[in-house]
């Protein structure tokens, strides 16, 4: 059927009710809906697992190498099972063990940050910050009208040289490479939530299992980069 029979037929108007447009619209919203919901849903276990580590200690006595390479070997494995059955209940079953050790990584930090008197209110701070910029790049994504593709290779190229940044600074333990490395951190990541939404509403991304690991990745960086800021400038250490 070509273009103009197409638009002969009722209710095929791009946008109208019922037709293709607004079916589009509905199962678009219907994705971030499910992404919203099974994001927040995800943030327990990371609560939990930030708890469990920072009470056992679990990491405090390992070496950063060590822990770093436990990091990337059970993030990258634990997000390939995530991907591999995003289209089952085991996905979500795999993303939450994937968010409870998320959270038992960043309870080193966390740990950390609670040995300064004013701990608490810098990660409440810290958490409040990374919500005000996810609702700031949220709501921009509703309102951008051009396309993000080029601006998301540029940021997976960031991305990549970052994290090659973090693996040599294990080595060469530079903080002025760190301070670098975490305000790079906290703009690419905050520029990805952008991106990741308006990919959602684009209808680029269809599955909610996988948007939502990836707005996960994106708001666990910012919060930790975050984090390790005011911990850096703004710790009481008294």
């Amino acid at each position: 059927m070509n273009n103009q029979g197409l638009q002969n037929q009722p209710g095929s108007q791009p946008g109208s009710f019922g037709g293709y447009g607004g079916s589009l619209a509905v199962d678009r919203q219907r994705v971030l809906r499910n992404t919203y919901l099974l994001l927040a849903l995800s943030l327990v276990p990371t609560v939990l697992g930030a708890w469990l580590g920072v009470q056992t200690h679990l990491f405090e006595g390992m070496r950063h190498g060590l822990t770093s390479l436990v990091f990337f070997v059970g993030a990258i494995g634990l997000m390939f099972l995530v991907e591999k059955n995003k289209n089952s209940g085991w996905g979500v079953a795999f993303l939450m063990g994937f968010t409870f050790f998320m959270g038992l990584m960043l309870s080193r930090l966390v740990g950390a940050v609670l040995g300064l008197s004013n701990g608490p209110s810098l990660i409440m701070t810290a958490f409040g910050g990374t919500a005000a910029i996810f609702l700031a790049m949220a709501s921009l994504a509703t309102v951008v009208k051009r396309d993000l593709s080029g601006l998301a290779k540029f940021l997976f190229v960031g991305a990549v040289i970052l994290m090659i940044a973090g693996i040599a600074n294990i080595f060469l333990q530079s903080s002025a490479l760190m301070l670098t490395m975490l305000v790079g951190v906290l703009g690419v990541f905050s520029a990805f939530m952008l991106v990741d939404v308006k990919r959602i509403l684009d209808g680029g991304e269809t599955n909610y299992i996988s948007a939502t690991l990836a707005l996960y990745l994106d708001i666990y960086n910012v919060f930790q980069a975050l984090l390790s800021l005011l911990g850096i400038f703004g710790g009481d250490r008294d």
